[in-house]
């Protein structure tokens, strides 16, 4: 009964399958040799009745690492590479101040002459003890706060650029959300320890966070070469506007002298957040931005580089760009109730060419490395409803890695077919008669 009962179903499903509405082909395949690892069926019926293959990624490399919270990015998509703790939300020191230096390059103006405030001058050291009256170029204020991490440097910019520290503070956090950094919050320009009394949040961020905000800076900022050539500046020497006072600046990253491929970076240290760090380097094409947060408090202000350089090699020795894009082609789709030409009679089938509008791209690249898992999904129409107009989409191509969707294709009808309406009919009959 049991054996008569499957072979009902089964004859069921055949029936039924020229009818399914879209058609999914999902091909599975490993980083590194980007070779088929599963085909799924076409069918709801075959997937029910066959074992779905699936491959797992091993589980990554566990790093021993000296920070609370960090994280390893690849900077052209933002994907975390390697996270520990990397959504807790911690203070984050001078690191805030590459937050400070991208938002005075897009909105400031560097030959500004701006004067020195009586809050401004009452900030704690690390400071350029800058007087409250005093004048001083934007720009030169830049290196101040980028190369010494002075904090009344960074209040100067701020009440400069922003019309007063809440307000700057009002466009760090804008910009926060508006390159997707939403477990951020900014009081302070210079990162100093802060609580807003009214609610209780603190100056913080997540490694995460920290990560995006330098990935934004060197690769997607406007003024990202201006940012670079701030931050990678060994020292500046600059004056006050009037002349009498004098200052020379030195870059107090060290990083930038450990590896060859190091961009850019920013120390932070306060007694609440600890030794914290966010770095980018640079190899082969390839950019990967770290984040280092609560690595270390005194007498341990090297665990900060050793992190770093483990984080940044671990990128470079496993990521590579590999080109996930794969050619499709398609077969004309039937289009039911449809006129199969201007010159085609009610009997013959018509049908419609599609094609993958992929904007003329051949390439998807993205930082792989063996364990990923790339798959592409296929999903296209089977039968078409006259009318179609020309360009409608019927499907997608979709590529995931890793489950999670990186790129969408649409497939789209090549040309138009019309309806087969009563009129239609009427006038081929006509037309017979008249010949």
């Amino acid at each position: 009964m049991c054996v008569f009962f499957i072979g009902v179903c089964l004859a069921a499903g055949l029936l039924f399958l020229p009818f399914l509405p879209y058609q999914r082909l999902s091909v599975k395949k490993s980083a590194a040799g980007l070779g088929i690892v599963t085909l799924v069926g076409v069918s709801i019926l075959a997937g029910a009745l066959a074992p779905q293959i699936t491959v797992r990624a091993e589980e990554k490399e566990s790093l021993t690492l000296y920070a609370q919270a960090a994280v390893l990015m690849d900077a052209d998509s933002g994907r975390v590479l390697y996270g520990k703790n990397q959504e807790e939300v911690l203070p984050m020191a001078s690191t805030t101040k590459i937050m400070t230096c991208i938002l005075a390059l897009e909105y400031g103006n560097p030959d500004e002459i701006v004067e020195v405030s009586a809050y401004a001058a009452s900030m704690p050291k690390v400071k350029l003890y800058a007087k409250q009256g005093e004048q001083y170029r934007l720009g030169d204020l830049l290196y101040s706060m980028m190369l010494e991490s002075h904090n009344d440097s960074a209040v100067v910019i701020a009440e400069a650029v922003g019309g007063s520290v809440e307000e700057f503070a009002v466009m760090m956090n804008q910009k926060a959300r508006d390159i997707g950094c939403f477990d951020s919050y900014f009081i302070t320009p210079n990162g100093l320890d802060a609580v807003v009394n009214e609610n209780g949040k603190i100056h913080s961020t997540t490694a995460e966070d920290l990560a995006r905000i330098m990935a934004y800076c060197v690769t997607d900022s406007p003024m990202k070469e201006r940012f670079l050539e701030i931050t990678r500046t060994a020292s500046y020497d600059f004056t006050d506007v009037s002349g009498s006072r004098s200052f020379h600046c030195s870059n107090h990253n060290a990083f930038l002298g450990m590896m060859e491929e190091a961009l850019s970076g920013k120390t932070g240290f306060t007694n609440n957040a600890g030794y914290c760090y966010v770095g980018a380097v640079e190899s082969e094409g390839r950019v990967f931005t770290v984040a280092l947060l609560a690595c270390g408090w005194p007498n341990n202000k090297t665990y900060k580089w050793s992190d770093m350089k483990k984080l940044a090699v671990y990128g470079m020795e496993r990521y590579q760009y590999r080109n996930i894009y794969e050619d499709r082609t398609f077969t004309d789709i039937p289009v039911q109730n449809g006129i199969a030409g201007e010159d085609a009679t009610p009997y013959e089938d018509a049908a419609v060419s599609v094609y993958l509008d992929n904007g003329g791209e051949t390439e998807i690249a993205y930082l792989l490395c063996e364990e990923d898992e790339i798959e592409v999904q296929t999903q296209v129409a089977q039968t078409l409803e006259a009318p179609v107009a020309a360009g409608t989409e019927v499907g997608a191509v979709s590529y995931y890695l890793n489950d999670t969707l990186v790129k969408r294709y649409p497939i789209v009808t090549g040309g138009e077919v019309q309806e087969r309406t009563l009129g239609f009919m009427l006038r081929y009959i006509l037309g017979l008669y008249l010949m």
